[in-house]
């Protein structure tokens, strides 16, 4: 509890932002006891960062997200499991999961009924704090975890991010490390992160530019990470140029729970 009041008193009410929002209701959740996990499931037999570079088609990482801050309630049919089967059908190399459940409406128990169906790389989607979301993502059956960067610069999280990456490595979790800035970039690059995600969501404005994955990695070497752009991915254009503007991966949501055919929507994607 002393953590959590420590990190909401540092909120100035002037400059309060939506990550700063986010964070907040991140330390609520695990007080709330969200995050403590009875079970264990085990994780997939597959490695998303080696799933990506040994895929032959675009490499689609499929969202199941059922409501965000920018778009609203995006899909009511809250059926995960036929959701989860369609995207592994259309393709996708791995599933995302929104498990943020204040403001996406996400839910540990849907990623746990999509770990008992799909043998699929999963990442946790959630807004990672403290290492205690770590030992839950470990006991739902997780591959990966996101960790935002600016959350780590913003001094929102207790631990660093290279702490938090070494921990997770420890529980054999692979990291997904979200920037959005060229400065981020150049962090990220010289951290111990799998995987780099460029969101090309402004999380302070929600404003959604996709020349933000070609503006960052034209001006700087990936070197061997593997690119993740995220955000804003609509149709299979899209994905080409981001391609070509040296993204490895799509992480694709909002586009895909939109569709009437998750299925056909993920093949579009994958395979053009």
């Amino acid at each position: 509890m002393k953590e959590i009041n420590r990190n909401l008193k540092n909120l100035n009410p002037n400059s309060v932002n939506f990550l700063d929002i986010l964070a907040a209701n991140a330390y609520i959740s695990i007080a709330e006891g969200y995050y403590d996990i009875n079970t264990k499931i085990e994780a997939s037999t597959h490695d998303l960062n080696q799933s990506i570079r040994r895929s032959s088609k675009n490499a689609i990482i499929s969202e199941i997200k059922f409501a965000s801050p920018s778009q609203g309630i995006i899909h009511t049919e809250e059926n995960v499991v036929s959701a989860a089967k369609a995207m592994s059908n259309g393709g996708a190399v791995g599933l995302s999961v929104l498990t943020e459940p204040k403001t996406f409406l996400g839910s540990l128990d849907n990623f746990m009924k999509v770990r008992e169906v799909v043998d699929l790389p999963l990442l946790m989607k959630d807004i990672i704090v403290t290492k205690k979301q770590l030992d839950a993502a470990l006991k739902i059956g997780a591959d990966v975890i996101l960790l935002i960067q600016t959350l780590f610069d913003m001094g929102r999280c207790k631990n660093t991010v290279e702490q938090m990456i070494e921990y997770a490595h420890s529980k054999d979790l692979q990291v997904l490390l979200e920037i959005h800035s060229k400065e981020e970039f150049e962090k990220a690059i010289q951290s111990n992160a799998d995987l780099i995600g460029i969101n090309n969501r402004n999380l302070e404005t929600f404003e959604v530019d996709l020349s933000t994955t070609k503006t960052i990695l034209e001006s700087k070497d990936k070197g061997n990470k593997i690119i993740v752009s995220e955000s804003g991915i609509n149709t299979a254009k899209d994905v080409c140029i981001l391609k070509k503007s040296g993204a490895d991966a799509f992480l694709v949501g909002t586009s895909v729970m939109k569709s009437k055919d998750i299925a056909s929507k993920v093949k579009e994607l994958a395979e053009t």
